[in-house]
């Protein structure tokens, strides 16, 4: 439990970088949600699957992605994409 405190401390100092982070998290539930719209929209509209069964289709392989896909995207991003010694506060806010 000491791990927490810290995290707690830094939620405090960093009120705006929290915000930040939320607002992200936000957008990324919102942006999946059309992004999971759209596929179900165009195999119904040409009628290869039915309403329901688009939905429980699109269902099972997002649940099944995160098994088979997994990490990749992310770590590539963060490999050496971003020179970390160069994100200061002052890059962040400005």
């Amino acid at each position: 439990m000491d791990f927490i405190i810290p995290v707690i401390d830094a939620i405090i100092a960093y009120p705006f970088i929290t915000f930040i982070i939320l607002v992200a998290l936000a957008f990324d539930f919102t942006n999946g949600m059309h992004d999971s719209a759209n596929s179900i929209a165009t195999v119904v509209s040409t009628r290869v699957l039915s309403p329901r069964n688009a939905v429980i289709w699109a269902a099972f392989f997002n649940f099944l992605a995160i098994f088979i896909v997994g990490t990749a995207v992310a770590k590539t991003i963060g490999k050496g994409m971003i020179d970390i010694s160069f994100v200061t506060p002052l890059v962040i806010f400005c």
